[in-house]
């Protein structure tokens, strides 16, 4: 039996529920995993004939966390960012994305943007899935169409982003 968006908001709120930390985080890149290995989820979450980019497929009324799926039809590039106060998993189910990690180098002040330098990149390929940390901060690059699901801790739509700029 295909696993459905229902039983997937309901596995990640038991885990979230468990333990909300790095170890809950861990589980629901796990889950991720199930769901991209699931090919009925996919096209039924994330088909490759979406009309936005980002869809909110879900939102926890009680704990927040949000379901995404996004669906890019060609080369997307990212610039460095992180998840404001939250955390988010990227999990790969079509097409490739090249990550890049950074770190802070000035923190921002003022009107002025933070500054951060590139310490590595990878390629997440479809199955990967990879948690990011409240305060971690990455670029995607995607070449071609690709499509993800994404939790998040927190609706990125609803939060505040630190400003960055690349040195």
């Amino acid at each position: 039996m295909s696993y459905t968006l229902e039983k997937f908001a309901a596995d990640i709120r038991a885990a979230l529920q468990a333990d909300e930390g790095a170890a809950g985080r861990e589980a629901v890149r796990k889950l991720v995993e199930r769901a991209l290995a699931d090919a009925d989820f996919i096209a039924a979450n994330a088909p490759p004939d979406a009309d936005e980019e980002r869809n909110v497929l879900y939102e926890d009324p009680e704990l927040g966390f949000c379901i995404c799926a996004h669906v890019y039809h060609g080369e997307k590039m990212g610039l460095p960012h992180d998840h404001g106060p939250t955390w988010a998993i990227y999990g790969q189910a079509a097409g490739e994305t090249e990550m890049t990690d950074w770190r802070m180098v000035t923190p921002p002040a003022g009107d002025q943007p933070g500054k951060v330098e590139q310490t590595r990149s990878y390629i997440m390929r479809p199955g990967d899935a990879h948690a990011y940390a409240p305060g971690d901060i990455h670029a995607p690059l995607r070449r071609g169409p690709t499509t993800l699901i994404r939790i998040e801790g927190k609706n990125t739509d609803t939060i505040e982003r630190t400003p960055l700029e690349a040195v």
